[in-house]
């Protein structure tokens, strides 16, 4: 456990005495280039920031090539809404509302018919000694499951 250590010891002698004005002045220097500091701490964090942002953003030729890709969108976008606006094939409100209508009374036949074909098929399932599946194919019966069909829901 025998460390050594070394101390140094400054002699005051040496140095030369400073007066109590030339402290209040260097006090003062201490002061003002503390505030300096300060200064330029928060100007060096200001310039960060914006350097910051720069980096973020878009340089000229990104930007030049941001505006012509947009330029040309704007362009399709214009030409499509022109063939719409030429466009002699407009569905009518009347007849848009026409349409919605027979689907409402196709899906609703559908689902009669559909509600009476299982209710006629079970009917008969009672009394057959095979499978479901096995009189469907014996009789030739296809479903809408069989073709990947579903009824659209009710509107």
């Amino acid at each position: 456990m025998g460390g050594k250590q070394k101390t140094a010891v400054s002699r005051q002698e040496q140095l030369p005495a400073a007066s109590d004005a030339e402290l209040r002045g260097l006090d003062g220097d201490i002061a003002a280039l503390s505030a300096e500091v300060t200064a330029l701490q928060q100007s060096c964090r200001r310039m960060e920031a914006e350097l910051k942002d720069l980096n973020g953003s878009l340089t000229t030729p990104e930007m030049a090539r941001e505006i012509e890709e947009l330029k040309k969108d704007c362009a399709g976008y214009a030409e499509k809404l022109a063939r719409i606006k030429s466009a002699t094939n407009h569905v009518t409100p009347e007849e848009k509302e026409r349409v919605k209508s027979r689907q409402k009374l196709y899906c609703k036949e559908w689902r009669r018919r559909k509600r009476m074909a299982t209710e006629l098929l079970d009917a008969i399932l009672e009394g057959y000694p095979k499978s479901k599946k096995q009189f469907f194919e014996e009789v030739g019966i296809e479903t809408d499951e069989d073709h990947n069909v579903t009824l659209p829901a009710a509107v």
